[in-house]
């Protein structure tokens, strides 16, 4: 939450972000279409280095003013920002991006710390133990 609300300008670097300092050292942020976006559109207040600054331009926005806000206006009321990750996550894991992968996106050092956030459907789980089940089932000579 802090890197959002803490953004500066200065670290801004299009396609990314570059964080000098998070809990695991300077880290890259790679943006999507949807994120440049938002950032272009971002009004900049003068003497004001904040990306989301509060309504004075003078701090950052406090997101726990703001985003139970938000989550009504989603119909989310029990969204947690935190719960965005493990969604990034998951939705990676299901389009088969390896955990590596998605453990440097997510900026984790550890490979344990990203699978904790990979929640995957059954829908993913059944269809994995079906197609490895065929490919052994064909492997010894059986027609799955």
């Amino acid at each position: 939450m802090s890197e959002v609300r803490d953004l500066r300008w200065d670290w801004v670097r299009p396609p990314h972000l570059a964080l000098p300092d998070s809990k695991t050292g300077p880290k890259t942020i790679w943006l999507n279409s949807q994120a440049l976006a938002i950032l272009e559109a971002q009004p900049r207040h003068e003497n004001c280095p904040y990306v989301f600054p509060n309504a004075s331009g003078t701090a950052p926005l406090r997101l726990d003013n703001w985003w139970p806000h938000f989550r009504r206006m989603c119909a989310l009321p029990d969204l947690r920002i935190h719960d965005l990750r493990h969604s990034f996550a998951s939705a990676a894991i299901m389009d088969n991006v390896p955990l590596a992968t998605i453990g440097k996106l997510l900026g984790h050092v550890l490979p344990e710390t990203t699978a904790k956030y990979a929640h995957l459907s059954d829908e993913v789980i059944a269809d994995a133990a079906v197609r490895i089940s065929g490919n052994l089932a064909q492997a010894i000579g059986l027609r799955p």
